[in-house]
């Protein structure tokens, strides 16, 4: 078990005559994550609201803010519980035995046009077995074509334009891969966290995107930009893309600063939590579907 301590700091100015937002921060309530204890600060005296989608455990909170400063706090100790697999155990899941809930994560979406990759999935990786091994084969091939560069992508840029490019950050890795492999029939979806154990040099502590493919009959984690430790990766939020898991939705003028993020893990002292690190095995903190 891993037991991670987060906090988040989000501080806006509101412009006349008020915004409304909706955020993606609050960690996901599975049976492999457990939130065992979180903190909400609001600086206004507002009446948020709280909802978790029912098929994807989103959780959302939703207020509307008045004109003037805004700052929102989220703090919370969570344990994860991993599910460890040896790769070459993972078989890919036939598309007539997907779960319902993985269905829609093989069709193309806003920022992963995976229906124009088919020629070249089929030249990189269709000659290769399937498995768990073809996936880590789209993730490496990903990190051997775009390099990591902050600020140089924007909100709109889709897996097409870091193909094309060649540079990005996480968000524009994850699109990526997500679309390769979709190209190839695998479900994959977007996946927000924090980039726990990330090289300072990259910055400080921030917002990260990541994968999780389906297969074997559960999600498994991919980090293609290669940045961060999985083991420490908090789930926020999964969708099809970026699109659906926005930290921060925003109607309304508002200025932003950047968000101040701290995250570590803890130990307990009676040797039932462990340090995130690098692994060989496949790692998932989904529990598995039961379909077909």
């Amino acid at each position: 078990m891993v037991r991670i301590e987060l906090s988040i700091d989000l501080q806006y100015e509101v412009a006349p005559p008020g915004a409304d937002f909706i955020f993606n921060i609050h960690g996901a309530h599975t049976r492999c994550q457990v939130i065992r204890s979180e903190q909400l600060d609001i600086s206004q005296p507002l009446l948020p609201q709280i909802f978790t989608d029912p098929v994807s455990h989103n959780r959302y909170l939703r207020l509307s803010a008045a004109a003037g400063p805004l700052k929102v706090g989220y703090r919370a100790v969570v344990d994860l519980h991993h599910h460890l697999c040896a790769p070459e155990l993972i078989a890919e899941t036939p598309v007539a035995r997907l779960p319902p809930e993985a269905l829609g994560y093989i069709y193309p979406s806003r920022y992963c046009q995976s229906d124009l990759m088919g020629a070249l999935v089929m030249r990189e990786f269709g000659h290769l077995p399937q498995g768990h091994a073809r996936v880590v084969a789209i993730q490496n091939w990903v990190r051997q074509h775009v390099r990591f560069e902050g600020n140089t992508t924007t909100s709109a840029t889709s897996a097409m334009d870091t193909l094309t490019e060649g540079r990005g950050v996480c968000r524009d890795f994850a699109h990526l891969m997500i679309a390769l492999c979709r190209a190839l029939n695998i479900p994959a979806r977007f996946a927000t966290g924090i980039d726990f154990g990330a090289d300072p040099a990259l910055g400080p502590t921030d917002f990260h995107a990541y994968v999780e493919v389906f297969l074997g009959g559960r999600w498994y984690i991919f980090d293609p930009s290669g940045t961060a430790i999985p083991m420490g990766f908090v789930r926020f939020g999964t969708g099809r893309d970026a699109a659906d898991v926005s930290f921060a939705t925003i109607f309304g003028s508002v200025q932003s600063q950047p968000p101040v993020i701290h995250v570590q893990a803890l130990l307990d002292g009676q040797g039932l939590c462990e340090m995130p690190r690098h692994r060989t095995e496949a790692i998932s903190t989904d529990a598995p579907a039961h379909w077909g």
